[in-house]
């Protein structure tokens, strides 16, 4: 099982969470999106989009990535760390 941090819900491949697989369902009103070097899976509110800061790393998403996505969900170009500190942000709204 993965962690849960408020507004967003990760999943990671250490060892004391749950591997992520692609067969786990995104919970209803969430997107998924794959962030950081490693690619790794994260479950994000859609309400996100709506907000300027999370629009400009869908442009650069865009600008980077085009619309096509391999991976089943929305690669985000950024490291894990900025993403984090974004979307704790995002909470605080």
């Amino acid at each position: 099982m993965g962690f849960r941090i408020p507004g967003i819900i990760r999943r990671a491949s250490f060892s004391t969470t749950q591997t992520t697989t692609k067969g786990i369902e995104v919970p209803k009103g969430y997107l998924a999106v794959y962030v950081g070097d490693n690619m790794r899976r994260f479950f994000i509110p859609v309400s996100y989009l709506n907000q300027p800061s999370f629009q400009e790393l869908l442009s650069q998403a865009e600008e980077e990535f085009g619309y096509d996505h391999p991976m089943g969900g929305l690669t985000i170009p950024c490291k894990e760390d900025e993403f984090l500190n974004l979307t704790s942000r995002l909470n605080e709204l």
